[in-house]
């Protein structure tokens, strides 16, 4: 027997067509002599009915809740003479991002990439490495509007509702569906 996994209005990752969309109609098959439909199929608008194994929820990826300290380092830049990278800011090193509390793992960037606009690299490293404390200072704010909501400015609650849309494309991820939605009675 089939269980409905979505529920209608909700958004759904369609894998085989690589778009989001909300699942418009949820179908279940009926066959005689069943309490329950025996397939459950779903409308999302694309044009035919998807399977929930076709269909991916968003959730938070709980990497979110331990980024650490992420640090930006100097590596010795072993590609390039000293005399061939003097236009650099800070000439014979390039900027590595460190995520990883053993100073190792993270972001860096290829040489020639780096050579061909150095102001522009360092530029996203320093953003890079600071994004942490930005994603909590971001997270502090929609908090403290959800707390206040009445209290808060329109421009602030409408500043909270882009942080948060924001935060969410950097912290869903996509995972597969429940085996069944909860039903009323299971909730209580």
């Amino acid at each position: 027997m089939a269980r409905a996994q979505f529920q209608k209005g909700q958004k759904v990752w369609v894998e085989c067509v690589g778009a989001w969309s909300h699942i418009e109609k949820v179908c279940p098959v009926w066959a005689k002599g069943f309490e329950e439909p025996v397939r459950v199929t779903y409308d999302v608008g694309l044009g035919r009915e998807f399977l929930a194994h076709e269909l991916l929820l968003p959730t938070e990826d709980p990497a979110v809740s331990d980024m650490g300290e992420w640090r930006l380092l100097r590596a010795r830049n072993k590609w390039q003479p000293l005399e061939d990278c003097a236009h650099h800011p800070l000439p014979g090193s390039y900027p590595v991002v460190v995520t990883d509390s053993a100073d190792w793992g993270g972001w860096r960037v290829p040489g020639a990439e780096y050579d061909r606009d150095p102001a522009r690299i360092e530029m996203q490293a320093r953003v890079i490495a600071i994004a942490p404390r930005l994603m909590a200072l971001a997270g502090q704010m929609i908090d403290f509007v959800s707390d206040h909501p009445d209290d808060a400015p329109a421009e602030l609650l409408e500043l909270a509702k882009r942080a948060r849309a924001t935060l969410r494309e950097a912290t869903d991820v996509l995972s597969p569906a429940p085996d069944s939605l909860a039903r009323p009675a299971d909730v209580a």
